[in-house]
């Protein structure tokens, strides 16, 4: 099965892309293949753990810890989530934190890349 690293760029509130980057993680892994996420700019606000559903909004944290225990690899941008407010003590547990460089390493070693949002 073929590698597949998403970076997602759009935030969780205000875009579908930010939904659609996790559904098509969510798809592809149910088909076998490895997949990376990676949030940067708006999306690095996402990984917060303790979020309110509200019902007209996305949230992160029930869609990626579905996705975590796929096996799916999730890391965001550390500099982009402290800016934003999320730290490693209110973040997802299992959502990686490093700097762009493991985004680039995953690009080189993939088979197909897709970058989602980033106005």
């Amino acid at each position: 099965m073929a590698v597949l690293t998403i970076g997602v760029f759009s935030s969780l509130i205000g875009s579908m892309n930010y939904d659609f980057a996790l559904r098509l993680s969510d798809a592809a892994a149910d088909k076998g293949h490895k997949v990376n996420l990676w949030f940067s700019g708006n999306a690095a606000g996402s990984p917060i753990k303790g979020q309110k559903h509200l019902k007209d909004y996305s949230h992160g944290e029930k869609p990626l810890k579905a996705l975590l225990e796929k096996g799916i690899e999730i890391c965001t941008c550390e500099a982009c989530s402290v800016a934003r407010g999320v730290n490693k003590t209110n973040a997802i547990e299992g959502v990686q934190w490093n700097a762009m460089h493991w985004y680039l390493a995953k690009i080189y070693s993939s088979d197909r890349v897709l970058h989602i949002g980033g106005e």
